[in-house]
């Protein structure tokens, strides 16, 4: 059985590929330019005496996904789980925002998940069975200032996720989306410490989740124990909005 998992150098999709492969799934690392990392991340999945291998890929470009999934196929076999985890953001002002910064967020979020679920389809509809995760956000559940482009893109996410999995079900093919709140990742880490707090004063639990929580999560829906779940967006937010 074979997962791949997108934007897994680090981060919630480091974590997910380490869950799944303790799960006995071998792994595919797909990442864009963090190769150090990716490769840290295969060894990581390798301890766990499955195969795993990173391959560079631009998921907003149909022709990187395309050469991506023929070089997964040769290496370790057709794809059984596809967690969409990578992407990007751009953050600003609807005011102040071009078209390229949208698009640039659209493509990488939204596009891409597209793809990669467009190609994992043929395999899974000829074995019958297959487990499609998407990587959504609490912002696209209920919108952020300062991100209409991702947001609009997560928000896509979950269209696309409950559509498809009326598309799929028929063959056993589940689709779910996860919706992760804040998360001790590189992007968080990022925000100023005055909006992290006023961040963690609105969440019940009062702290960040780890990465490891959403890969938890993920497995999960990876997991036959989850094979009567499609076409659910799961939030992971601590109580963020309760």
């Amino acid at each position: 059985m074979v997962a791949l998992i997108t934007g897994s150098s680090r981060g919630i999709g480091a974590a997910a590929a380490v869950k799944l492969a303790e799960q006995g799934f071998d792994i595919a690392v797909v990442y864009r330019s963090e190769t150090e990392k990716a490769t840290e991340t295969a060894t990581r999945c390798q301890q766990h005496h499955v195969q795993a291998a990173p391959f560079s890929a631009d998921i907003s470009r149909e022709e990187d996904c395309v050469s991506l999934l023929e070089a997964v196929h040769e290496k370790l076999g057709p794809v059984n789980v596809l967690v969409n985890n990578a992407g990007i953001t751009r953050d600003g002002l609807c005011l102040r925002m071009n078209k390229e910064q949208f698009t640039s967020v659209v493509d990488a979020n939204l596009t891409g998940t597209f793809l990669m679920c467009r190609l994992v389809l043929p395999d899974m509809l000829k074995t019958r069975q297959g487990r499609i995760i998407n990587l959504t956000s609490v912002a696209g559940l209920y919108g952020n200032a300062g991100q209409v482009n991702y947001a609009a893109a997560k928000a896509g996410i979950i269209g696309l996720t409950r559509s498809l999995a009326k598309e799929v079900a028929s063959r056993q093919i589940t689709v779910n989306a996860v919706a992760p709140g804040f998360i001790e990742t590189d992007m968080t880490a990022k925000l100023p410490d005055k909006v992290k707090e006023q961040a963690r004063q609105s969440i019940a639990l009062g702290r960040f989740g780890q990465p490891e929580d959403v890969a938890d999560l993920i497995a999960f829906l990876a997991s036959p124990s989850a094979g009567y779940i499609t076409g659910q967006v799961i939030e992971i937010s601590g109580g963020l909005v309760l």
